[in-house]
């Protein structure tokens, strides 16, 4: 024991000579970590468990007063209905996960004419909510065909593009048949005056056509006819055109179009940096419309503050920074097209949600993933997430990790069983 803490002592003070100081040390750590195999299978899980779990309790808290008035006094009846949604995408998720890649191409045409037929039976005979019709009603059911279809659109454009690999260098290779195909499914959404949804396809699109190598002046053409037909669109209506011209400023029409977006204000300012704690928003109490489904940052931001704000938007990245991770190492591109298109998909919808709540940008009402209540968004997002996690685990690299770590597993209990009859 006498020469054993010298010789600690003299081991700590060799490693801190060889370290230039404490802080390189740990960013070297953290380089290693995150070179590890299963790093991004890891922070898949972790991040999309983490807001999952996030989303249930802001769900139960923003939704209680609602619940109460328009549910027989049952404060527990939307967070009930979530957790119901919850049960079904979670297996869903899991089957996305551990399906064969050529089961799931095989669904892409398919799942493309589909998401069409619906988007067609909504614009058609669809249910109007807020001024846009975008629900579908199938008896007790009511789903919104416009969120399935971000996952079918991703899937379809992405097998297409992978099809179509080596002949990218050529544009009409890029713009047929995904281009007309995307914009002919964002009509039908145009035409149910869902201005969000439409943005976040748009966006969805754009993503794939630069992930495959669109040229530059194709961007600059698109970004210029997205806003001259936004804003054609938002002239039509004038309770929209109202929300995008006072959405700087929400005081100026404060008890019209500007309430939603002021009270979302009040709930951020309020909020501090650790929050008033989880169920103490007083935004919540009637004042704050949608504030568990589209408003749900807001609450989040009172009852947990700055620090609740900045670790769910540290979450999504680190989404992103995982899928990326993935979709850089992959040989596969059906893996990399659908990878960064389920990437633009969830990150733009979060920060056009984000922007909605602090103003930035008009409320066109878009949910916040795997946070807001709602069966119809968080659905696709657990698969779309479940499908991240199988191309992260499915890695040649991960792979070979996660066979040697159910191996040594397997070994150890083998081992345990023989010296348990050998006792």
């Amino acid at each position: 024991m006498a020469i054993a803490s010298p010789l600690r002592r003299y081991s700590r003070r060799t490693r801190s000579e060889r370290s230039p100081s404490g802080v390189s040390s740990w960013f070297g750590a953290l380089r290693d970590a995150l070179e590890r195999p299963l790093t991004s299978y890891y922070l898949l899980l972790a991040a999309s468990a983490l807001l999952l779990t996030i989303g249930l309790i802001m769900v139960f808290s923003a939704s209680s007063v609602y619940s109460f008035e328009n549910y027989n006094q049952n404060s527990y009846a939307v967070v009930t209905k979530q957790l119901m949604w919850v049960a079904i995408g979670l297996p869903c998720a899991w089957v996305a996960g551990h399906l064969p890649q050529r089961w799931v191409r095989r669904l892409a045409w398919p799942g493309y004419f589909a998401s069409l037929g619906l988007l067609l039976l909504t614009s058609m005979f669809g249910v109007t909510v807020n001024g846009n019709t975008n629900w579908l009603t199938f008896g007790p059911i009511q789903i919104q065909p416009s969120e399935i279809a971000k996952l079918a659109l991703v899937l379809w454009a992405a097998h297409v593009y992978a099809n179509k690999d080596r002949r990218l260098d050529n544009l009409h290779q890029i713009m047929m048949p995904v281009v007309p195909g995307m914009l002919l499914a964002t009509g039908l959404v145009i035409f149910g005056h869902d201005l969000g949804t439409a943005l976040v396809l748009f966006a969805i699109l754009l993503g794939m056509l630069w992930v495959v190598g669109a040229p530059a002046r194709f961007f600059a053409l698109s970004f210029l006819v997205i806003s001259v037909f936004a804003g054609a669109l938002a002239a039509t209506n004038p309770e929209r055109l109202t929300r995008i011209t006072t959405f700087t400023d929400p005081m100026r029409d404060y008890n019209s179009t500007g309430w939603q977006p002021a009270h979302g204000l009040f709930a951020l300012s309020t909020g501090g940096l650790f929050g008033q704690g989880i169920g103490a928003s007083q935004q919540k109490w009637g004042n704050l419309p949608e504030a568990h489904t589209d408003f749900i940052f807001a609450v989040l931001g009172e009852e947990l503050g700055l620090v609740g704000t900045l670790l769910v938007i540290g979450l999504f990245l680190t989404i992103a920074y995982a899928a990326i991770r993935v979709a850089r190492r992959t040989k596969d591109p059906f893996v990399r097209y659908m990878t960064f298109g389920i990437v633009v998909w969830i990150i733009g919808q979060m920060m056009i949600n984000v922007g909605m709540v602090l103003a930035v940008l008009p409320v066109i009402g878009i949910p916040l993933p795997l946070v807001s209540y709602g069966g119809s968004a968080l659905v696709p997002s657990l698969v779309a997430l479940g499908m991240l996690v199988g191309f992260a685990r499915r890695e040649p690299e991960a792979a070979r990790a996660l066979a040697q770590r159910r191996k040594a597993r397997n070994s150890g209990v083998t081992a345990g069983k023989v010296l348990g009859r050998g006792l």
